[in-house]
């Protein structure tokens, strides 16, 4: 088959390698002057900074992105290492110990900080246990057959019935159920503004999957594959930029085509069937199937065309609420910050409102970084990111697509001054020792992404989201990336093309 694939992030890289490793034509239309999308690595005189992931689930060994890397060759090419984060507050702040204390040291030390929510604590971590085992369950049901699947279900329904209650309810609610003090509501919950999610706008049963223990000690015991919830955390040695070459270098060793600088002006329709792409120059590129990534509304709406699907997806499209961008200011500085910072990344979260910081930050009411950033040091694990003896370093928020008060171009430096001002208060002198600087704005992600509208991470988890699904109404069309039903992140976009691709390839 010739095969198009609109856009080169992972779930397209990920896709065109399996299908171009079973024989078919395959080529990868990128508008942007480079390949990976936001999962990629930025250089400037000498540093190295990823642009999007961060943290990584699923890379461990046995686990679901390994096994993709494994089935396409290309496991050697993308090394790991097995790592966490901390985790600060006005308040106080959480980092690994140095001599390990058990799974429970977090569950322990909150006991003592807040004496008056220990009963509280008691509660919630009974709730997160049984999550932990419900999540389990179910993640070792996808693969399970017969009696096998048949006995998986019937424990996953008996473990459900312990939480049964809170299926219907928001983080919020969970949150006021389990605990008085605001900080500790913050503490379990303030991820979700990395999200831009309010608090009740997520699921509540959702809370434990974004706030696991071995986020935050790498020596809690994990399991590989598919036996537990309890994942473990990895960093791709030196940058994501090798993820994005191992899985590109097998669609272009079986033949594939990789076109950066062409975009696509429209996907042709004929009869109901997509039958190729018409380019910005305005050539046809005839195919037999195309598999289009980006914005739900940009693919559905500006390349399809609203005429060619149903009202009832057009209705969908606009429902689905989107996350909003990010910036971000990448540093290379010429001294340690470990006596600061002891590990590579840490969140600091700096409101204990975050219903009405993500609400603002939707009106393009940015915060300028005194709600919160994280800090990320990656030559902390990968050196080669860094001259001998300096560190790169990433400080990053979630902040509008589109500002309330004039223009990112326009106050990219400034935001960007304030940006770091803030993140001196942690690790003190990086103004002073700044070797290089490079600030990446909504603006800027928007050209690279192909967005009107910057999503950093896709469709957020919103109760009541539903992005549109990979086979799409028109025949031959395919819609995967952060947008469609895999939603975003490298693991479940990298899941969803390899879906689509194994679909695609048992259809012919």
């Amino acid at each position: 088959m010739k095969i198009a694939i609109i856009g080169s992030g992972m779930a397209g890289l990920t896709a065109g390698a399996y299908l171009a490793k079973a024989g078919h034509a395959v080529t990868v239309f990128e508008q942007f002057s480079s390949p990976g999308g936001v999962t990629a690595t930025v250089t400037q005189d000498g540093y190295g900074w990823d642009i999007g992931p961060l943290l990584l689930e699923g890379f461990a060994p046995g686990d679901k992105g390994r096994m993709i890397l494994e089935e396409l060759g290309v496991s050697g090419q993308v090394p790991v290492v097995h790592e966490d984060r901390g985790l600060a507050m006005p308040e106080f702040a959480l980092w690994r110990p140095k001599e390990y204390e058990g799974p429970a040291w977090r569950y322990e030390r909150l006991k003592k900080l807040f004496p008056q929510e220990s009963r509280h604590l008691d509660r919630y971590y009974r709730f997160y246990d049984r999550m932990i085992r419900l999540m389990s369950l179910a993640r070792q049901a996808e693969g399970a057959s017969g009696l096998r699947a048949v006995w998986l279900k019937l424990r996953m329904w008996v473990a459900f019935q312990g939480v049964k209650e809170m299926a219907n309810w928001n983080g919020s609610q969970l949150m006021d159920h389990y605990f008085e003090s605001p900080v500790l509501k913050t503490f379990f919950l303030g991820i979700v503004a990395d999200f831009v999610t309010a608090p009740s706008e997520f699921p509540a049963l959702g809370v434990p999957s974004i706030h696991l223990e071995t986020a935050f000690d790498k020596r809690i015991p994990t399991y590989p594959g598919a036996k537990s919830a309890q994942t473990a955390y990895t960093y791709i040695l030196d940058g994501c930029q090798r993820l994005v070459e191992a899985v590109m270098g097998v669609l272009l060793a079986n033949g594939g085509k990789v076109l950066t600088g062409t975009a696509v002006k429209r996907i042709v329709i004929e009869n109901g069937r997509a039958t190729g792409v018409e380019l910005a120059d305005g050539r046809i590129e005839p195919a037999d199937r195309v598999l289009a990534s980006g914005g739900m509304k940009e693919v559905f709406f500006d390349l399809v065309g609203r005429e060619n699907i149903p009202a009832g997806l057009a209705t969908q499209i606009e429902a689905n609420r989107l996350m909003e961008s990010v910036l971000m200011v990448q540093l290379g500085i010429d001294f340690d910050p470990t006596p600061y910072q002891p590990a590579a990344l840490c969140y600091y979260y700096k409101t204990q409102d975050l219903e009405k910081a993500v609400r603002r930050l939707r009106t393009g009411d940015y915060h300028e970084g005194k709600e919160g950033f994280l800090i990320y040091v990656p030559s902390l694990h990968s050196p080669s990111l860094a001259p001998s003896g300096k560190h790169a370093v990433t400080i990053y928020t979630v902040a509008p697509d589109t500002l309330a008060e004039g223009t990112w171009s326009g106050r990219k430096e400034e935001l960007a001054d304030k940006l770091v001002a803030e993140a001196e208060a942690h690790i003190p002198g990086l103004r002073a020792h700044t070797q290089t600087r490079l600030v990446l704005t909504p603006e800027d992600y928007r050209q690279r992404t192909h967005l009107k509208h910057h999503s950093f991470g896709g469709v957020p988890p919103v109760i009541g989201n539903k992005p549109p699904a990979h086979k799409t109404p028109i025949d031959d069309l395919w819609f995967i990336g952060a947008q469609s039903e895999s939603t975003g992140g490298v693991l479940n976009v990298m899941t969803g093309a390899q879906k689509v691709a194994k679909q695609i390839l048992q259809e012919q």
